[in-house]
């Protein structure tokens, strides 16, 4: 029941990353321009556009001669996506006329960080204390988004593309592993392949597939869809629902308890699927004190021999580290 409940609430209302691919697809005329655009993949944006359909019950776009033309519904909703975009484009030049360093406002691309991020923030705001720290966690699902619209001075999260208007600090390096019941049918198989997952009950975070490596990295470049589908808004639900036999799921290892009684984990795809873990910020504007002292903690925190919480995970499973010595790109 509560499953359901989820997919009600999300369906039929659009998001802001609907708007910008409207804008971005009418002003391009196809999905390979937008997608350059927005920095997103063609994919991507296909699943991103259906999305949007499904979720109003009618046709944006049709294709001519190969480009994309609006639909009389299209047309009417891009007047509403201009609008809004010029809102929120003039709401970030204020902000950006406007810079704090007294301010530090934080976000990453996965909640369960907020587990072994506390003590670095405490030792950061013990030596600080007139810097204010604001985590804004409705920019989780799009930290790099919200991070080039002026709405973030750093972002944690994984897998950056090469951005000039980002910078990098290299953090740690996880794998993305597949979470099943001690009992199912996969549990002793040494990886699981997208024809796999095919069959099975996938339990994913709540958010858009395209930000979903399993999604992404596993499933669309094979051409597969899960069996069935369902979103659930919290870590520790994902795991006692695949403990409980529901389905299964796709997380690092660092993210499951020390103690995991009847859960295996195996990988997915014969060679894994690996995922870097960075400090991001904006490459436009010079970082103030404070914001570069935070990252320097984090990358002390990653390379210290004792270091305890992903990286340590990393290392008792034999895995390869980042190494901290990487320059910023």
């Amino acid at each position: 029941m509560m499953l359901n409940r989820l997919h009600v609430k999300l369906a039929g209302m659009l998001e802001f990353r609907h708007f910008k691919l409207i804008a971005a697809v009418a002003d391009t005329g196809s999905l390979a321009a937008a997608s350059r655009q927005l920095h997103l993949t063609s994919s991507a944006l296909s699943h991103q556009l259906r999305d949007a359909e499904e979720r109003l019950g009618v046709q944006l776009f049709q294709r001519r001669q190969r480009r994309l033309l609006l639909t009389g519904s299209g047309e009417k909703l891009l007047l509403s996506a201009r609008r809004v975009l010029n809102e929120v484009a003039q709401a970030e030049a204020i902000c950006r006329a406007n810079p704090q360093d007294d301010l530090l406002r934080l976000s990453t691309g996965c909640y369960t960080v907020y587990g072994w991020l506390p003590p670095i923030l405490g030792r950061w705001q013990a030596e600080h204390p007139r810097v204010e720290l604001r985590i804004v966690l409705e920019a989780t699902r799009q930290p790099l988004g919200a991070l080039l619209n002026g709405e973030l001075d750093l972002a944690l999260t994984t897998d950056v593309p090469p951005q000039a208007r980002l910078a990098q600090t290299a953090l740690f390096e996880d794998e993305l592993m597949l979470v099943v019941p001690e009992n199912h049918a996969l549990a002793q198989r040494g990886h699981a392949t997208a024809e796999d997952l095919a069959r099975e009950h996938l339990l994913t975070y709540a958010a858009p597939r395209e930000q979903l490596d399993v999604f992404t990295r596993v499933l669309w470049p094979a051409g597969i869809e899960p069996h069935r589908v369902s979103p659930v808004p919290l870590t520790e639900a994902l795991i006692e629902l695949v403990r409980g036999g529901i389905g299964v799921t796709a997380l690092p290892q660092w993210m499951l308890p020390d103690q995991s009684p009847g859960l295996r984990t195996i990988r997915l795809t014969p060679r894994g699927i690996r995922r870097r873990w960075s400090a991001v910020t904006r490459a436009s504007r010079q970082r103030p004190a404070p914001l570069t002292h935070f990252i320097q903690l984090l990358r002390e925190r990653f390379s210290a021999p004792d270091a305890t919480g992903p990286r340590a995970a990393s290392r008792r499973r034999g895995e390869r580290p980042l190494s901290h010595t990487r320059r910023e790109t």
